[in-house]
């Protein structure tokens, strides 16, 4: 009796499924957040690179018609800007910096330089993965007539 017990208890293959699925699944979700992770900082990264595009494209029509902005008026334009649509960034994780180059490498012109750096949403935090953080950096040349 014993003997035959085991035997279909060996040959019994119900919940094997179930038991394959649980050992591949922790692995499977890590991969899927994973690809869906990199997907969203490199979204957040075309924004923030797009964001310093309009930025600089700002200053250069701003600096030709004679209204020479600050850089405290241009990072006052580049986090409003983020903050709108199409872009739709975060404001307590978006973080726009704008500063005058101490040396300036074009005669005639004048460089700043522009940082913008945002910090992720995060999907693996339950694996004790922190948010990544995103960063793009971008002169800026605005020519003296």
């Amino acid at each position: 009796m014993a003997s035959t017990f085991l035997q279909r208890i060996r040959r019994d293959e119900t919940g094997a499924m179930a038991i394959e699925f649980a050992l591949i699944a922790p692995a499977l979700f890590l991969m899927l957040f994973g690809v869906m992770q990199v997907g969203m900082a490199m979204q957040n990264y075309n924004a923030i690179r797009n964001v310093s595009a309009d930025v600089a494209r700002y200053a250069m029509v701003q600096y030709q018609t004679g209204n020479e902005l600050s850089p405290s008026q241009l990072r006052t334009f580049a986090e409003n800007h983020a903050l709108g649509a199409p872009y739709m960034l975060d404001q307590n994780r978006v973080r726009v910096e704008i500063d005058d180059s101490v040396t300036q490498r074009v005669s005639g012109a004048t460089e700043m330089e522009i940082r913008v750096t945002y910090q992720t949403d995060s999907l693996l935090e339950f694996a004790d993965i922190s948010m990544p953080i995103v960063r793009y950096n971008r002169p800026l040349f605005l020519l003296d007539e």
